[in-house]
C-alpha cells in the first residue's frame, strides 16, 4: 500500500514549510490510508465515510491537484480489486493533476499505446514493457495486485499472475479482491472443464462469503 499512499502524500507531505507539518496532512493521511484498508477488506461504508474526511481535509487547501492524487490512490484499491471505472473522479480533476499522475491514470485503465512509460513508477514501466517481469518481483502487495489488474485490462494476464493475485490477496486478509480473482480463476476453470477445481475454489469463496463479515 505504501506505494500509492506515497503518491498522494508527495503533495501532502512535502508542501510544508516547517519541520511540523499542519494538522491537515496528518488527518488527510489517517484518512487516506484508512479508506484504502476499508475498501480492501470489503467495508464499502467506511470507506467512503473516510475518503469524505480526506476531500475535507483537502479541499481546506484549495489544491486540486492534491486531491486528483488521493482519487488516484483510490482508483488504484479499485483496479486492485477488479472494479474498472476508467477512473472517474480522478477524470473530473486531470487538468489540475501534473503529468505523471495522469499517466498513472492511463496505465490504470490500460490504455498503454502511446503511454510514456518514463512517468510511471519503475515496477509498472517493467509491467508495460513486458520485460519478462513477474508480479513478484514488486514488493508492495497492492502494487503487485494493482499491476495484475492493468494486465487484464490489457489483455495480457496469464494464469500464473492470477495465481500470484490470488496468494497476494489472501495473505494480506484482503477479502474484495480475493474474492474478485477467485472469480476470474473459477471461470477460467469453467472455460476448460476443471471440475475439481471449480470445486475448490468454489469452497474458498463460500469461506470468505460466510465468514460473517460481508463484502459490501
Amino acid at each position: 500500500m505504501r506505494i500509492f499512499l506515497a503518491m498522494a502524500v508527495i503533495g501532502l507531505a512535502g508542501c510544508a514549510s516547517s519541520p511540523v507539518p499542519p494538522d491537515w496532512q496528518f488527518n488527510a493521511h489517517g484518512s487516506l490510508k484508512n479508506s484504502v484498508t476499508a475498501y480492501l477488506v470489503g467495508n464499502s461504508k467506511l470507506a467512503d465515510v473516510e475518503f469524505a474526511r480526506v476531500r475535507t481535509e483537502i479541499a481546506s487547501t484549495g489544491r486540486a491537484d492534491l486531491l486528483a492524487r488521493a482519487e488516484l490512490v483510490r482508483c488504484a484499491a479499485q483496479v486492485a480489486s477488479l472494479e474498472f471505472n476508467n477512473c472517474e473522479p480522478f477524470q473530473a480533476l486531470a487538468r489540475d493533476a501534473a503529468a505523471e499522475e495522469r499517466a498513472y491514470a492511463d496505465y490504470l485503465a490500460g490504455r498503454w499505446a502511446g503511454l510514456n512509460t518514463a512517468l510511471l513508477p519503475a515496477q509498472h514501466r517493467a509491467v508495460v514493457a513486458g520485460a519478462g517481469v513477474t508480479l513478484n518481483t514488486i514488493d508492495d502487495p497492492l502494487a503487485r495486485l494493482v499491476a495484475a489488474g492493468t494486465l487484464l485490462q490489457a489483455g495480457r494476464l496469464t494464469p500464473d499472475a492470477i495465481a500470484v493475485a490470488i496468494q497476494t490477496a489472501s495473505d494480506q486478509g484482503w477479502r474484495r479482491p480475493l474474492l474478485a480473482w477467485l472469480g476470474i480463476a473459477a471461470r477460467r476453470a469453467e472455460q476448460s472443464n476443471d471440475k475439481e477445481e471449480i470445486a475448490r475454489l468454489q469452497r474458498r469463496i463460500d469461506l470468505i462469503s460466510n465468514s460473517g463479515i460481508p463484502v459490501r
